[in-house]
């Protein structure tokens, strides 16, 4: 723990001390996948500043050092249609004013809800679109974002858990599995609509520092598919926000970081429509009805001895509203990690709260146009370093991915790239028969779990989920074209623990197969992105369908979904 303050410390006198610089707290927002990959695949090719991690996300324009970030070629002033772009300056440069890009997000899922990382979207069948858009508005220290987003849903019936299932399995899937979590399979049976902050924000910033109030999504950790801490897989979430809007260079390395305090909100609706058994007894138990607060720290370091590696950890704790209780209850960073060293009490942590941690690495390698990156996260903290270093398994989970440019030969700026993640979600032995471990986003003290609007705050592939993706695709600039692969694995937590897994009348894991074609394309002010995709859901809702010995997956069990993605942004 005192390695932690002193670096806590470092930082904050680094930062405290470029006081007197005045930068720019534009972002760009967590999710414009077209423009946030373009910068990371130019750091990959050497082309952009190898101390900015991509693991405390939204980037900032002071990072970038653009002066349009949403126009890093430069080529809009000559070949967009306005002949401009780019923010406007006034009050003699001590302004500054920009019209941000407009967004168009639409989305369809043919059978079921399916996808992740969309932000204010819902899980939902049939068609969704989301529209966003706003301004950035700067004076000296002091800006304004103000970039509000409108979502609709269709949000058509389908099949679901509940349906045609027995009192025993609709109580296993309640049990100590989704009451322990605000997930709903559907928000309702009415259309869905939603306007909300979106991504803005209010922010003083001066030098590497900025202080603001925020709604904005945000993405810690290395992962490019999933995040096991923060994504943009929920919408975003009020905030007030500490942080670095660039590393901060130091004798010893760089920098980066941030510290916050949000709200949290539930959904309103239960994880499955229906909530009661036959005989009338509600099946399903409310959680407390209070708003959630959340306190989280993300510290990544650079090594000045060992360019392009980055050494992260980040820290979260979530509690009610009403319990808190002083400033140490809004603060709570310093509580130790074994919890011997703190004594019996209601939660982990001897409080009523619960508390995640992970420790993350990227290593860039610019020359080889590569990059490979990791993260392992905690949901339950060992009680002393023995009772970790005997079950360093026990809660945790962890993801892994690797990406590889490779220039093609007698091509200008052409490449393909081959991208790989893994998501880990899935507890172990340990965790599910000799020490219950339950899910990683949920764990007793809050039974929301760690969720925002019915949505996980970390990795889309969920609770229990384990996710294997692979990518390759031709890209050059804003362009790409390519194929993907997703293996998702539903709840494993849920299937193991329900008793399907050993039931000889049980069925088997949900696991969907999604094959997909891709697209980002840009022609002057405008950005596209697109995806078709097939997924074929085997054991669809761990149907318990004519169950067989020999029959791993039973084919009328086998669902068949489609999902379309079409988006367009115009920038200014």
């Amino acid at each position: 723990m005192k390695i932690i303050r002193h670096l806590l410390s470092l930082s904050l006198v680094v930062v405290l001390g470029s006081f007197s610089i005045l930068v720019s707290a534009q972002t760009i927002p967590v999710g414009i996948s077209s423009i946030e990959d373009y910068y990371r695949r130019l750091q990959l090719l050497g082309k952009l500043d190898s101390s900015i991690s991509f693991s405390n996300r939204p980037l900032s324009v002071e990072a970038l050092h653009q002066t349009n970030v949403f126009d890093p070629s430069g080529e809009l002033p000559t070949d967009g249609w306005n002949k401009s772009s780019g923010p406007i300056l006034f009050g003699n440069g001590h302004g500054k004013f920009q019209i941000l890009p407009l967004s168009w997000q639409q989305q369809i899922n043919s059978h079921h809800p399916f996808g992740w990382n969309d932000g204010a979207m819902i899980p939902a069948k049939g068609y969704q679109t989301m529209i966003s858009g706003g301004l950035f508005v700067q004076y000296g220290p002091l800006s304004i974002q103000l970039r509000p987003e409108y979502v609709y849903a269709q949000n058509s019936g389908f099949e679901s858990y509940g349906y045609n299932r027995s009192d025993t399995e609709i109580s296993v899937y309640y049990g100590s599995n989704y009451n322990s979590i605000d997930n709903p399979e559907q928000y309702g049976s009415k259309n869905h609509n939603w306007l909300n902050w979106g991504q803005s924000s209010i922010r003083l910033t001066v030098g590497p520092a900025s202080l603001g109030l925020s709604n904005e999504n945000i993405w810690w950790g290395p992962g490019i598919k999933n995040s096991l801490m923060m994504s943009n897989h929920a919408a975003g979430f009020k905030h007030v926000t500490l942080n670095t809007v660039r590393p901060v260079k130091t004798p010893i390395g760089s920098f980066e970081g941030q510290i916050l305090g949000g709200r949290l909100e539930s959904s309103g609706f239960p994880p499955l429509a229906k909530i009661q058994l036959s005989n009338g007894t509600s099946a399903y138990i409310p959680p407390r009805d209070d708003w959630r607060y959340l306190a989280g720290l993300n510290i990544n370091y650079q090594p000045k001895w060992l360019p392009g590696l980055f050494l992260g950890f980040t820290r979260t704790f979530m509690s009610y509203g009403g319990d808190l209780d002083g400033l140490a209850d809004y603060i709570p960073f310093f509580v130790p990690f074994q919890k011997v060293k703190i004594g019996e009490g209601a939660g982990d942590d001897g409080d009523a709260r619960d508390q995640r941690t992970s420790l993350y690495a990227r290593w860039l390698f610019p020359k080889a146009h590569a990059e490979v990156y990791f993260e392992y996260g905690l949901n339950d903290n060992s009680y002393n370093i023995r009772d970790f270093i005997g079950s360093p398994d026990h809660s945790r989970a962890y993801l892994f991915g690797l990406r590889k440019l490779i220039p093609l030969k007698d091509k200008k700026e052409e490449f393909i790239q081959f991208a790989g993640e893994l998501t880990q979600m899935s507890q172990t032995i340990d965790g599910t028969l000799l020490r219950y471990a339950g899910g990683f986003y949920y764990h007793g003290e809050v039974r929301q779990g760690y969720t925002h609007n019915g949505e996980v705050l970390g990795a889309g592939s969920g609770t229990g989920g384990n996710l294997q993706s692979f990518e390759v695709s031709w890209v050059k600039g804003f362009k790409k074209l390519g194929l993907s692969f997703d293996r998702l694995e539903h709840n494993r937590d849920f299937y193991d623990s329900s008793g399907f897994a050993n039931a000889k009348d049980g069925s088997r894991s949900w696991v969907d197969f999604a094959f997909a074609a891709v697209g980002e394309w840009n022609y002057k002010n405008l950005l596209f992105n697109a995806k078709l995709q097939g997924i074929k859901s085997l054991n669809y809702q761990w149907r318990q369908r004519d169950f067989t010995d020999s029959q791993y997956y039973i084919p009328h069990n086998t669902v068949y979904n489609f999902q379309g993605q079409l988006g367009v942004t115009y920038r200014f």
